[in-house]
């Protein structure tokens, strides 16, 4: 089983494929690093040998921010958002969507579950 960046590749996918698994590689840019390695994309991941293997992890080693750094770069650029106040920052901090969604009838995955409140009674004469 290959194992590139803490991450175990699945064995029966194309190489292609395989490396969008790895936090910060999409599909583009796994094209881009087996290029770079000289593995063709169609390989399946369990066929690569030990040469492609580190071929790979040193193109995504030495050019590429992925898994645990490109989270905490993201978390930090979050962060200080909301510690200048800026809009999307507010956002963020709210928990609502930040690029210009509407809240009204949306956006429950940024809001979450319903929260009903319920209405006042009439009082009856």
């Amino acid at each position: 089983m290959a194992r590139i960046a803490g991450i175990d590749l699945p064995k029966n996918k194309r190489g292609e494929i395989g490396l969008t698994y790895i936090f910060g590689i999409g599909n583009s840019r796994s094209r881009q690093i087996l290029d770079e390695a000289g593995v063709d994309y169609n390989t399946k991941v369990q066929d690569w040998d030990d040469d492609q293997l580190t071929a790979i992890r040193n193109v995504i080693t030495e050019q590429y921010k992925v898994e645990g750094e490109l989270r905490s770069e993201v978390q930090l650029s979050i962060k200080r958002l909301m510690d200048i106040g800026c809009y999307r920052g507010v956002r963020h901090r709210n928990g609502l969507p930040l690029r210009g969604q509407r809240t009204k009838n949306n956006s429950r995955t940024r809001k979450g579950k319903r929260k009903t409140v319920a209405n006042k009674k009439k009082a009856t004469k």
